[in-house]
């Protein structure tokens, strides 16, 4: 069932927080708006996928758009990095309709990735054939559109989250790991290092990748919250440790459009996920999801994309 969130929204918090640095620039300078561009422009890189159709047109002409957002949970984000995705996430922007959904795609969803030839969870894309081979497997498993991608590295957003002299979190639950203990309801301030502790530790929760998830969200909102002061906008470190941590397909020109078009697609945030069932295969525990599911989130996603509704993709993990 898909709900409504104000927060604990993985995906559009980046999208946010960097029109926030845009926003900011040009509040206070062209000095300040030319770091900014640069900062962004260091981050384009080209999907190398055909797209299905011109994104910067849809932005052009204030037309909704899908954001492919990926977590990787690496040390450094080189341009050769072919770690796996820790969290993939649809995104739609609907500028006229004053609405984004989020669609998460579970990291142990079962796929035939092309040209692999056997089964294998879909955070294994990004290792064989980087952001293309990602699109490509999402675009295929649900019959949808990709026109942007972002990637982020969990792994490197320890000194991001140290420039901002570290974010408050809230555990859900109580439990250990990797020497940090973290209580209930607790309200606790995390540095860089605490903070990636918290958003790696899976096993232990009740709701595995979906509770692990959940905790990213919660860091990276927090995060977007603490970094929109004066000080912070102007801190030329802290722009440049979080564009050496993201990469994409998008141009300064895309955020220009975003920040002046669709701004109100915040107004209502709504989540959803891909919900499988876990299966062994291949001595691998993935989580299988039924034709039925992936109809119902094909659906709200061409519809979110005002597209005719049209059938699934297909898992063709046997």
């Amino acid at each position: 069932m898909q709900k409504k969130t104000k927060k604990h929204v993985l995906g559009y918090t980046l999208i946010i927080f960097i029109l926030f640095l845009i926003f900011g620039s040009t509040a206070y300078g062209m000095s300040r708006y030319r770091g900014v561009k640069k900062a962004i422009d260091s981050t384009y890189h080209d999907s190398g996928v055909k797209k299905q159709r011109n994104g910067a047109d849809q932005l052009k002409n204030k037309r909704p758009i899908s954001i492919l957002l990926m977590g990787t949970d690496t040390g450094a984000l080189g341009r050769n990095d072919r770690g796996r995705t820790d969290s993939m996430m649809v995104i739609t922007l609907q500028p006229n309709k004053h609405k984004t959904t989020i669609t998460s795609v579970p990291r142990d969803t079962a796929v035939n990735i092309p040209g692999y030839g056997r089964p294998s969870k879909i955070n294994a894309a990004y290792s064989m054939g980087q952001a293309k081979m990602a699109i490509t497997a999402v675009q295929k498993l649900l019959n949808i559109p990709i026109d942007f991608y972002i990637l982020i590295n969990m792994g490197g957003m320890e000194k991001v989250i140290d420039e901002v002299g570290g974010v408050e979190v809230t555990p859900t639950l109580d439990f250990e790991y990797e020497g940090y203990s973290f209580n209930k309801d607790q309200k606790t301030l995390v540095d860089g290092k605490k903070a990636l502790a918290y958003t790696r530790m899976r096993h232990d929760d009740p709701d595995v990748d979906y509770g692990r998830q959940a905790r990213q969200r919660a860091v990276l909102t927090a995060l977007v919250l603490k970094s929109t002061s004066i000080a912070t906008l102007l801190n030329q470190d802290f722009v440049d440790s979080l564009s050496g941590q993201t990469q994409t397909d998008m141009t300064f020109e895309d955020f220009k459009n975003i920040t002046q078009k669709y701004h109100l697609a915040r107004k209502e945030i709504n989540q959803t996920h891909l919900q499988g069932e876990s299966t062994e295969i291949d001595n691998q525990s993935m989580e299988v999801v039924d034709q039925s599911e992936l109809q119902r989130v094909t659906d709200l996603i061409r519809d979110n994309l005002g597209l005719d509704p049209a059938p699934t993709g297909t898992i063709e993990y046997r």
